[in-house]
């Protein structure tokens, strides 16, 4: 496995962050209007329709489909049908800075999977790395104001989002996994279709409990259908091809330090909706950020397996 940082890693790295911050900020804003479980179901079931020409080869005799479906199964129920919908449900009762928070611990869950599943120890300069990004994630919440982080409360969504963010790392430290038959062959349509086909099948199972619990109905609307294509095709589609491929260069633990530029990017994108400009704290969480990225890949580069 290649970790060295090309520039066209560092762009399929940082791309997918910013499609996941506007997934964030739609999922927000279309709480109200559709229910978390069937949100996530619905926005797979576009992306499968999307992919299914893309990845015909996937249902050529001999496919890996059916070989691989352990491997299959267990990547949509981490990837796409868990993490995605406890995502989702975080955001109905938990504000976005405390599920942001509680997504900055990415590098720190990747660190601790990879070390106690996958046999890769983490190095000073990972740690290091780690305690910079995080740094620089904290200070965009809480507005450079370091006091406000104490009156953060974790809420059941916090707790969501701990479990989102656990299912995250173990998908991305499988990704590396070189057994794969579509992954070897870069057939990067039919590997994503063959996790996204398993992944709807556990959205509905998860849509499914969520409807027998009374889930209140659809609130149809052109906006709300603008934002499943988002949903759909940027943070889905684009956004986990260029996270696939940048971490099967880069590596899970390096790629962790990238999801913390989501906060930030969601910070930007919030202050262009609401009209405020940017301040001083983000150009400098944005060098802690960075800084966190590179002084764990130049460790990832010297202990490259």
């Amino acid at each position: 496995m290649n970790q060295k940082l090309s520039p066209s890693t560092v762009g399929l790295l940082t791309l997918a962050p910013l499609l996941w911050a506007g997934n964030a900020i739609v999922g927000r804003l279309v709480r109200a209007a559709v229910p978390p479980m069937t949100l996530n179901l619905l926005r797979w079931s576009i992306a499968m329709l999307i992919l299914l020409p893309l990845g015909r080869r996937l249902f050529r005799p001999g496919g890996a489909l059916g070989a691989n479906w352990r491997r299959y199964g267990l990547l949509g129920l981490l990837g796409i049908g868990a993490y995605n919908s406890l995502q989702y449900l975080a955001l109905q009762s938990s504000t976005p800075i405390n599920v942001t928070l509680v997504a900055a611990g990415m590098p720190v869950w990747m660190l601790l999977v990879g070390w106690l599943f996958f046999g890769v120890k983490a190095g000073a300069r990972q740690l290091g790395g780690a305690a910079l990004s995080i740094a620089g994630v904290l200070l965009v919440l809480c507005r450079g104001q370091w006091q406000a982080l104490l009156a953060l409360r974790l809420v059941p969504g916090d707790v969501y989002m701990i479990l989102a963010t656990i299912a995250w790392s173990f998908y991305s430290w499988l990704l590396t996994q070189p057994k794969d038959p579509l992954a070897v062959r870069a057939d990067w349509a039919a590997y994503l279709l063959a996790q996204v086909m398993y992944g709807v099948l556990w959205s509905g199972a998860f849509a499914g409990v969520e409807w027998a619990r009374g889930a209140p109905a659809i609130a149809w609307s052109w906006p709300l259908a603008a934002a499943l294509l988002y949903v759909a095709v940027g943070p889905a589609i684009i956004a986990f091809r260029c996270w696939g491929a940048g971490v099967q260069r880069a590596g899970p633990s390096v790629g962790a330090f990238f999801t913390n530029l989501t906060p930030l990017f969601a910070a930007v994108l919030s202050s262009a909706i609401l009209g405020e400009a940017p301040h001083l704290y983000h150009a400098i969480a944005f060098a802690l950020i960075v800084g966190g990225i590179v002084f764990s890949a130049r460790r990832q580069g010297a202990a490259a397996r």
